[in-house]
């Protein structure tokens, strides 16, 4: 299950990478907004998708116009690891060095076929489990 969500800046975006995952068939749950709404703000719906990756040990998806914000908010959350990517390798390495369990986009950074491309390398793509990289990890949890 891939959880994806997104404000008001990331909400066009959202709605074609959710036939996209459709396409690679994946499943996926959407948090929101389900429609456009002008007047919201990314934080809560960071937190909404960071809460269910956490319960279920899934990955998630959030867009914004910059994908900054939602992953500033999401990794708030303990044990959460949100990666800005905006090319093929940001999201390679965020899966292989950094295990990152939540994707941040943003709309008004990259167009459709680049993210398109990005969460198909990242959704693809395992954690190397290199020890080294294992060990950056629980640095990280040591300091949440």
């Amino acid at each position: 299950m891939i959880y994806i969500a997104a404000d008001h800046a990331g909400f066009n975006l959202k709605e074609e990478l959710k036939k996209y995952l459709e396409e690679l068939e994946y499943e996926y749950e959407d948090l929101g907004n389900k429609v456009l709404k002008l007047e919201d703000d990314y934080p809560d719906f960071a937190l909404k998708l960071a809460k269910k990756v956490i319960e279920t040990n899934e990955k998630g998806i959030l867009i914004c116009a910059t994908g900054f914000g939602m992953a500033m908010a999401a990794n708030k959350i303990k044990g959460i690891r949100a990666a800005v990517c905006w090319d093929d390798f940001t999201a390679l390495q965020s899966r292989e060095h950094n295990n990152a369990n939540v994707l941040c986009l943003g709309s008004k950074i990259i167009d459709l076929e680049t993210a398109k491309k990005i969460v198909r390398t990242w959704l693809e793509t395992d954690f190397s489990n290199d020890e080294r990289h294992v060990r950056r990890l629980e640095k990280i949890e040591e300091i949440e």
